[in-house]
């Protein structure tokens, strides 16, 4: 059996074999002129050698990282623009010229170490190829001389950019460090001391003493509420009461007042029991008590007031001056000494509350010592971080200053150049000739098999099938090509002989459908992904093996946009049918036909090709017809178009059971037959499986008394093709 790939090959081959021929022909004729070059003159190599190289003694560190990145130099660094130009206007070349005939080899990793530990040195290789020996030599001397400047100018290049850049960089670094040596100043001024005094433990000891104070100040303060309470028991008056009584008795003028009062009421009592009021005498003597009372009152005001030289008295009430102004000098001095106490007790409760806020204070000060120490350290640690970039930086610009005079070139010349003929083997004819043509074979097959491969069609059956097996879809078949010959034009292969050697593919193919789809697969939609796949052939032939099977069956040509082909039936199709289908589809009794020469198959031609083929297969004499098929006939087949010309097998199959593919190698576009199928699988349109035709390897046996005629042959003929495009 023929492997697949080859099969693949061969039909490529048939296809773009003379693409393949032309291919060769090119590649045979590439190395025929490359063969028939003369030989090239003869050439020179002068070869030459550089070492990397360090000073013999350095005292800088820059000046030592300088020379180590000296010796780093890449190939594009020493073969620059600028190289090139110059030592191509010393030996009058080109700079391409000299950078097509320059081999450059640098050293990319260290070398391995001597026995004795030194490193060994770094070569770096220059060549250069040229038909004139003298100028070899002299362009490998002008690259070396070259070559070895450079590395001394990027070496001085580098420290000057250092230099410069730390002299950039000193000035704001300083200008940092005394920023921050500023800031820490005026912390330590405002907070160092608060922070001296948690730390040597004075501020401790400032809160403790105020605590003991405020407890005695305390103590001091129940006493005197104690001594306050007895005294206002005595007297039965206020501090406030008792400070105006005793104001008010020590005072001479209202004691004087009182005097005069007093007597003059004497004098009303004892001349009351001999004259009435309205006696002169008692009319004086009430005038003179009424003027003393009316002083009293004055000076008693006066006293509350303080005359305009002291405070006025608290809680002062000039209701009864009599009663008020008559403390005995006991009680007055009980009342002064109460006065005294509420004094004390005011100033005591004041020095209790400066006391309690002077805690508050020195508590909230020892609170905040642990984030000022913390920022302090922060400020601290910013002021040494700023000294040590700035030290660092000043160490840096002295040491580059002391490089100045170590800083030289990384390079010296190892090996002066040495020129060598170049000599070659004159080429073999014979041996480019044949190179030339295997090659030419090679690239042939890979374009005719690229070709192939890029068509995107299936090439044999059995990439249909393993495509249909990794989409787990039925395989119900695999018919072979039926024969064309002594056909009319555009007449399809019809098996009309019930011995035809090709009826039993299409009655395997039946059972097949019939065991898959079941008993409840009446009405089946036959469709394909494009033409020329054999979609009405694969249906014409399959009714035919159902009406030989003793089943009622009928095909209904549903492709509107196509003429009918019910001619290779031999059943002519009605010629007033286009004008009017869907009057043509109406009439049951009219388009339905019988096929002669088949027992039991019916067909139903189509009009087309129609205008508005979607609203002729939606319309309700269509849908009548479908249904009064279903019931009349044991099995319908739907012969409509393919599915990448239209979106009519999609319309027509909420009317059918099951939707049936035909694929045929060859002709049938893998994505397209993959995208039909998962759509017909994802939308759950009930697709059976798929067929293949066109199998050409399907091995038919014949009878051993029948002769197998001419027309009977499976070779795919021109007709053939032509006659399976639908």
């Amino acid at each position: 059996m023929t492997p697949p790939i080859v099969k693949r090959y061969s039909i490529a081959f048939d296809k773009y074999k003379w693409v393949g021929l032309a291919s060769l022909v090119l590649v045979v004729a590439g190395s025929t002129v490359v063969a028939m070059q003369p030989d090239p003159p003869p050439s020179y190599v002068a070869n030459g050698a550089l070492t990397q190289t360090r000073p013999p003694v350095t005292f800088s560190v820059t000046g030592t990282e300088i020379q180590q990145a000296g010796q780093s130099l890449t190939q594009e660094v020493l073969l620059q623009d600028q190289i090139l130009e110059t030592v191509g206007a010393k030996v009058n070349l080109k700079p391409k010229q000299l950078i097509e005939n320059i081999v450059l080899r640098v050293p990319v990793a260290e070398a391995p170490a001597k026995p004795d530990g030194a490193a060994a040195p770094q070569i770096i290789d220059i060549r250069f190829k040229d038909s004139d020996p003298k100028r070899a030599q002299k362009v490998v001397e002008e690259l070396m001389v070259a070559m070895i400047k450079l590395s001394g100018e990027i070496n001085t290049g580098r420290l000057k950019s250092i230099i410069k850049k730390v002299n950039e960089r000193i000035p704001q670094a300083k200008g940092e460090l005394v920023a921050a040596e500023k800031k820490l100043e005026q912390f330590d001024r405002v907070e160092r001391p608060a922070i001296l005094a948690a730390e040597n433990g004075s501020l401790l000891t400032a809160i403790t003493a105020t605590q003991a104070q405020q407890r005695q100040l305390q103590l001091t303060l129940s006493g005197i509420d104690a001594q306050i309470v007895s005294l206002q028991q005595r007297l039965g008056l206020s501090p406030d009461q008792a400070y105006f009584s005793s104001a008010l008795s020590a005072d001479p003028i209202i004691a004087n007042l009182r005097a005069q009062i007093y007597q003059t009421e004497s004098q009303i009592e004892v001349f009351r029991r001999d004259l009435r009021p309205e006696h002169p005498t008692m009319v004086q003597l009430q005038r003179q008590r009424d003027a003393s009372l009316t002083l009293l009152q004055q000076r008693a005001a006066e006293v509350v007031s303080g005359g305009g030289a002291a405070a006025r008295l608290r809680g002062a009430q000039i209701n009864n001056i009599r009663s008020q102004s008559n403390l005995d000098p006991a009680r007055q001095q009980w009342a002064n000494q109460l006065v005294a106490l509420e004094t004390q007790r005011e100033t005591l409760r004041k020095q209790l509350v400066d006391e309690a806020q002077s805690e508050a204070k020195l508590r909230r000060e020892y609170s905040l010592i642990p984030n000022k120490q913390l920022e302090r350290s922060r400020l601290e640690q910013e002021v040494g971080l700023k000294k040590a970039v700035y030290d660092k930086m000043q160490t840096k610009l002295t040491d580059s200053e002391v490089a100045e005079s170590e800083t030289v070139s990384s390079l010296a010349v190892a090996r002066p150049p040495v020129v060598i003929a170049d000599k070659k083997t004159p080429k073999n004819v014979p041996m480019t000739l044949g190179i030339g043509g295997l090659l030419g074979l090679v690239v042939g097959g890979g374009v005719i098999f690229l070709l192939g491969s890029l068509e995107g069609t299936f090439k044999t059956k059995e990439d249909i099938r393993e495509s249909l097996k990794q989409r787990e879809v039925a395989n119900l078949g695999e018919l072979p090509l039926m024969p064309t010959y002594d056909l009319a034009k555009d007449e399809l292969p019809v098996l009309f002989s019930p011995d035809s050697v090709y009826l039993e593919f299409y009655e395997k193919f039946r059972s097949n459908l019939r065991r898959i789809g079941g008993k409840d697969l009446k009405v089946l939609l036959v469709t394909s992904t494009t033409s020329s796949e054999g979609k009405t052939v694969s249906a014409y032939n399959l009714g035919v093996a159902c009406a030989r099977a003793g089943k009622r069956t009928l095909i209904i040509e549903m492709d509107l946009r196509s003429p009918s082909h019910a001619q290779s039936l031999r059943v002519t199709p009605d010629a007033d049918a286009v004008v009017e289908p869907l009057r043509y589809y109406g009439n049951l009794s009219e388009c339905v036909r019988l096929v002669p020469d088949i027992e039991n198959l019916y067909i139903v031609p189509s009009p087309g090709p129609v205008r508005q083929s979607a609203a002729v297969i939606e319309s309700s004499e269509l849908r009548r017809l479908l249904e009064d098929a279903r019931q009349r006939f044991d099995f319908v087949i739907l012969d409509t178009c393919p599915l990448s010309l239209s979106n009519d097998p999609l319309l027509i199959q909420p009317y059918s059971d099951g939707i049936l593919l035909v694929a045929r190698p060859n002709y049938t576009q893998e994505n397209m037959l993959g995208e039909a199928i998962d759509q017909l699988t994802e939308a759950e349109l009930g697709l059976v499986g798929v067929i293949i035709n066109g199998a050409e390897d399907v091995i038919i046996s014949t009878p051993k008394s029948t002769v197998q005629s001419p027309t009977d042959s499976i070779e795919e003929s021109p007709e053939t093709t032509a006659a399976m495009r639908n």
